[in-house]
């Protein structure tokens, strides 16, 4: 590459950096307005089917060429080749694989992981242009192409480039909730590690989320390592107990009866709580609870809790509480270091299973790949 082009490089990996950063936070903070709607309806749904298309190709080419547009809006989005004969034809191809794929490898691949999208056959092409329609397969997302980027350069403001640009970076956003998120477990951890990556992992907010799937993980690997359960149940952080049927957040069964139930709390356990479980657990006869509670028992009912407890002891119901940490500490060491390995795949997998949001499986991964 020339100087020139390495600078175009570098301003768009850093532009997109920017925007991509911008997006996702807003997303995240649940303040993010779609740019396109609600004027734009027809534009935002075209841009949605070229990402999704059947095509794998075509999901590199609008956050390829509205990049390179909002870069240098000189450029002829269009263009695909420096040999396209009209005024602002530009390599787009440089701008893809330079750019685009690396991007795509860091967010999981979830444009599809192609490591040469714009050398495949539907890309090799002056233009996205209805001129070279009919050498395409997917016509009808071949169209959609051009209509996204023959309302950008209708428009030529540099506003609305972006607005088109975020826009698609949205999306790809919002896709990455169907991603498999590939979860890097290192084949041998120590006890100092997994309690420090599980530290980490849970000091974030989550509405629970993070927890409970650390918690249903442990229980997972207790049944697979001692077989104390056959069976451990949890149903997603944002589903209420009564409306799943579930006894409490985590069900540990044995023989097909639930023996065990676990409530997560990420906060202290009051006594309100306790109670609420209590009559749960009276209705389904089971006998043991317990309590992981991040910051213990409430100051205020500290003494009613422990009063209850020992009450209920008396009639045959066990309570338990405790803090996560305390709890897995000597589990941890009697799972030795195969199981240990265990509990780190299981909780990627229940972070999968219950569809976490990707937020939280993209900071698992992240942990285990610094292990």
């Amino acid at each position: 590459m020339t100087e020139q082009e390495t600078t175009f490089v570098e301003q768009c990996r850093a532009f997109l950096q920017s925007r991509w950063k911008a997006v996702a936070a807003g997303i995240e903070a649940g303040s993010f307005c779609d740019p396109l709607l609600p004027d734009h309806v027809v534009l935002r749904k075209h841009v949605v089917s070229c990402l999704t298309s059947p095509t794998k190709s075509y999901h590199y080419v609008l956050p390829t060429q509205v990049l390179a547009k909002c870069v240098n809006p000189s450029l002829d989005s269009h263009s695909l080749q420096a040999s396209y004969a009209k005024a602002g034809a530009f390599d787009a191809r440089t701008i893809a694989h330079k750019v685009i794929v690396p991007f795509d490898q860091e967010n999981h691949r979830v444009l599809g992981g192609a490591p040469e999208p714009y050398v495949n056959n539907p890309l090799r092409c002056p233009a996205i242009t209805a001129k070279f329609r009919n050498q395409q397969k997917n016509k009808d997302d071949w169209d959609k192409l051009i209509m996204v980027l023959d309302t950008v350069e209708q428009q030529s403001e540099k506003a609305f480039t972006r607005a088109v640009l975020d826009q698609i970076l949205a999306e790809i956003y919002r896709l990455l909730s169907t991603v498999r998120v590939l979860y890097p477990t290192p084949n041998r951890v120590s006890l100092a590690q997994t309690v420090d990556a599980i530290s980490k992992f849970t000091a974030s907010k989550s509405g629970g989320d993070r927890v409970e799937a650390v918690c249903t993980a442990l229980f997972r690997t207790i049944a697979c390592e001692f077989g104390l359960f056959d069976e451990v149940r949890r149903q997603k952080v944002n589903v209420a107990d009564a409306v799943s049927g579930m006894g409490a957040d985590i069900e540990c069964c044995l023989k097909g009866r639930v023996v065990l139930l676990v409530e997560v709390k990420d906060r202290s356990l009051t006594m309100t709580q306790l109670d609420s479980k209590l009559d749960v657990a009276r209705a389904k006869q089971i006998s043991e609870i317990l309590f992981l509670a991040e910051q213990g028992i409430a100051r205020t009912d500290h003494s009613k809790v422990q009063e209850r407890i020992r009450s209920e002891f008396a009639i045959g119901q066990n309570i338990y509480v405790s803090r996560f940490q305390d709890f897995s500490a000597g589990v941890l060491i009697l799972f030795g270091e195969k199981g240990r390995v265990r509990l780190l795949s299981l909780i990627g997998e229940e972070l999968d299973r219950v569809g976490s949001d990707i937020t939280h499986r993209r900071d698992w991964a992240h942990l285990l790949k610094s292990l």
